[in-house]
């Protein structure tokens, strides 16, 4: 690796230059104690999305960004890290020890508590004894989402309806299966969605109660907006319920709590435990997680100043605010005695019985991943299992393309592993279905891996977006029963599906249909809550496909290293991956400008258009905030007299919680702010510009997942050491398609985090599930 022509002279081709400066904590930034949440950095900019960047605060909405499941410091909250501790052990003594008998371990007691009051609620969870119904009680996005797919089902009217603004006109219900070479393609134009209508009535309302509380008037449109029409009267009877507005901390609604109540509330109250109890759960699925450790729960409960902390949980349950589930063997099943006695037997000590690790999770996420595990169950047995597809994979342009055609012929669920070059194996199987006249389509999670996609199967019309074909914009449509008129589904890139998402997906088609996951499990997760294709992968519940095709070139060698934990100098003779060393921030930003308007262009004939800068957080000396700044003052300076932008600027926009679409304004006007997304007009309403538009000359590598770009400049900054993750920096390096530069300013931190810090786990329960289920076809 070697510095490029014109740049200082550093240490040419390490990796750790010297004289770097040594690392330094990130930069935190989190909402004001007393004002209303940043809308760039509250409820859903990293975290609605799945989690943060590290030191980034909650989001609004507005960004799609980190899952702290990949973040080495995403730990559970505050500070707890989830699972950390077991559910206690069984307690066991010599027979006829009556007393060491009768003595219940901490899960034993917890559990024998918890029986009684899950009788309570077993009416709400009934549908918990037999098979979910697929796609029950989702809610957000998906639950839109399925509902669109059961009205069009029946009838009644035309899916986008359930959004707050469809992205386009409403695409007519299809009364049979559309022909595989005549897709549905999209309409011209989309429209950015609209924030949830409020009557001025209830704003006004809500704006009384916040005042009264002390709460800034600016969360009257996200609480309206969480809370419904009825918001005031659910603030007024329970203040804290503030806290399930995004961005909203503890300390914040005590204080509003305190202010309506005044001596009538306390730590203890009930309704503060229980709004707790679900902020945790919820700030832990923006972390990635579907579920979490009672015990972590518990101390975190501590750490609020909850005097009773398994009370609070026990009268969460109670609420029906969040259910309970064990993982492993329940040890009240087991005969202590028994166990005591067979020691004594054999001269042997007696094995304590397995721990029981009880989880607590919002029942949207807990039904959705049993739906999902129930509808993958009826994809695997349901497909046609004798297709003879022999033919079609001896004309396979590779061995691991032929593997994975006889593969997805005799499975109804295929899991397919590999690298950016192992993408042509997806397309290989498309053509040869449709050769076969299957329906079959690919799905990305971009335009950018739609238009790839479709150049490596060399059939336009066999690629979509996920998002369109969900929507009905892109596809073939529906067939006569309502499920996606499709024989094959490839989901690329499905790192990225997370656990909503997927079981929407999975409702959506229909028995028969095959279902191909295919993606990198090296690469960062999904924005959302779950980790769908690694626990696909881990419960070896359908057979596995792994590619053997590497990535060429420099660039493939150095992301392969980093996948196996190794930082390798690659030979680089066409200057393919250069390392640009800086002492600080300031020189990065520097030297950053400097690349993408000179050195790269000059170098490599790569327009500052087509170069991609990827840095570790949107805060801090050297984030995305800082780098946009300074790359449009060099290359797109202006007033920014569109809210902030200006014709021509680079932008990111958000349509929707884990979607980031490139684009470029061309105008703004009363209607709101016009952009160009892969070539699509798009038009941005004034009110969600704000929130839904950022500038995207420099992302984060959650943000740029699922991308790629002729070149790529990946930012390290001394600050950005203790968010570095061997996901995050494979992920990184590896958008580049044929140009890499390193602005590397972290020292030995680059190689360490590669070597040795893996991406963070994410508490699930959809393994176990899929584990349990009766899967004869599964793999072994």
């Amino acid at each position: 690796m070697t510095a490029l022509p014109g740049e200082t002279p550093g240490t040419v081709g390490t990796d750790t230059p010297q004289g770097a400066e040594p690392p330094a904590a990130t930069d935190a930034e989190g909402p004001a104690h007393a004002e209303a949440p940043d809308t760039e950095e509250s409820g859903g900019s990293e975290e609605s999305e799945g989690a943060r960047e590290p030191g980034e605060p909650a989001a609004d909405g507005s960004e799609v960004d980190t899952p702290a499941a990949d973040a080495p410091t995403g730990d559970a909250p505050d500070g707890t890290e989830a699972g950390e501790a077991s559910a206690g052990d069984a307690s066991a003594g010599a027979e006829g020890d009556a007393a060491a008998a009768a003595v219940l371990s901490e899960a034993q007691a917890e559990l024998a508590a918890q029986r009684e009051l899950r009788e309570r609620i077993a009416k709400r969870k009934a549908e918990k004894d037999g098979p979910v119904a697929a796609g029950a009680k989702l809610s957000g996005t998906a639950a839109d989402l399925l509902a669109a797919v059961r009205a069009v089902e029946s009838g009644e009217k035309a899916g986008t309806e359930f959004f707050d603004s469809p992205a386009t006109a409403p695409a007519p219900r299809r009364p049979a299966p559309a022909p595989a070479g005549q897709p549905q393609r999209p309409a011209p134009a989309t429209a950015a969605p609209a924030d949830r209508a409020a009557s001025p009535e209830s704003l006004d309302a809500v704006r009384a109660v916040l005042t009264e509380g002390g709460a800034p008037e600016a969360l009257a449109h996200p609480a309206t907006g969480t809370l419904g029409e009825q918001a005031a009267e659910l603030l007024r009877a329970d203040p804290w319920q503030l806290l399930a507005v995004p961005g909203v901390r503890p300390e914040q609604a005590d204080g509003f709590a305190r202010a309506l109540l005044g001596a009538a509330c306390g730590p203890d109250d009930g309704r503060r435990t229980s709004a707790l109890v679900g902020w945790l759960l919820e700030r832990a699925a923006l972390q990635g997680h579907t579920a979490l450790d009672a015990e972590a729960v518990r101390a975190a409960l501590a750490e609020r100043s909850v005097s009773d902390p398994e009370e609070a949980v026990r009268n969460a349950v109670e609420e029906g605010v969040v259910l309970v589930f064990q993982e492993g063997a329940d040890p009240t099943e087991l005969d202590v005695s028994d166990e005591v006695q067979e020691g004594e037997d054999t001269g042997e000590a007696a094995e304590a019985p397995e721990p029981v690790q009880v989880l607590l999770g919002l029942d949207r996420y807990a039904l959705a991943e049993e739906s999902l595990a129930d509808g993958l169950a009826r994809l695997m047995n349901a497909c046609e299992k004798g297709a003879d597809w022999a033919e079609a994979a001896a004309a396979a342009p590779s061995p691991s393309a032929a593997e994975l055609i006889r593969t997805a012929a005799a499975a109804g669920l295929v899991a397919h592993s590999g690298g950016e070059a192992a993408r042509a194996e997806p397309a290989a199987l498309l053509a040869a279905a449709r050769g076969l006249g299957l329906r079959a389509l690919g799905a990305t999670h971009s335009e950018d891996g739609r238009r790839r996609l479709a150049d490596a199967a060399g059939a336009p019309e066999a690629a979509v977006t996920l998002a369109g074909l969900l929507s009905g914009t892109e596809g073939p449509g529906r067939d006569e029963d309502g499920a996606l008129a499709l024989d094959l589904l490839v989901v690329l890139d499905a790192p990225q599906l997370d656990v909503e998402g997927a079981a929407v997906l999975v409702e959506a088609l229909a028995d028969g249909a095959r279902l191909v996951l295919s993606g990198d499990p090296g690469v960062l997760g999904s924005a959302g809550a779950g980790r769908v294709f690694a626990d696909v992968l881990a419960a070896r519940a359908c057979p596995q496909v792994v590619s053997r095709t590497p990535d060429p070139g420099p660039i493939g060698e150095l992301v392969s290293g980093i996948g196996i934990g190794e930082l390798l100098q690659v030979e680089a003779p066409g200057k393919e991956v250069v390392i640009v060393p800086v002492r600080d921030a300031g020189e990065a930003i520097h030297r950053t400008v400097q690349l993408v308007a000179d050195s790269v262009p000059r170098a490599f004939s790569i327009p500052a258009t087509d170069t991609q800068v990827i840095t570790v957080g949107h805060g801090g000396a050297a984030g995305t905030r800082v780098l946009n700044e300074a790359l449009k003052q060099r290359l797109n300076p202006g007033p920014g007299r569109f809210g902030g932008f200006d014709p021509g600027d680079r932008v990111i926009h958000v349509p929707a919680p884990g979607r980031a679409v490139p684009g470029v304004v061309r105008s703004a006007d009363a209607e709101g702010l016009h952009l160009e997304c892969a070539g699509v007009p798009v038009v941005v309403p004034q009110e969600r510009v704000e929130s839904a538009v950022r500038h995207g000359w420099a992302l984060s590598a959650h943000q740029a997942a699922g991308m790629r770009w002729p070149a790529a400049v990946v930012v390290l900054p001394g600050d950005a050491a203790a968010g570095l993750s061997r996901p995050w920096v494979y992920t990184a390096f590896g958008r580049g398609e044929l140009h890499l530069s390193v602005v590397h300013g972290v020292d030995q931190a680059l190689p360490h985090a590669v070597a040795q810090v893996p991406a963070q786990e994410r508490t699930t329960r959809l393994r176990p599930l899929l584990e349990a289920l009766p899967t004869p076809d599964a793999a072994s």
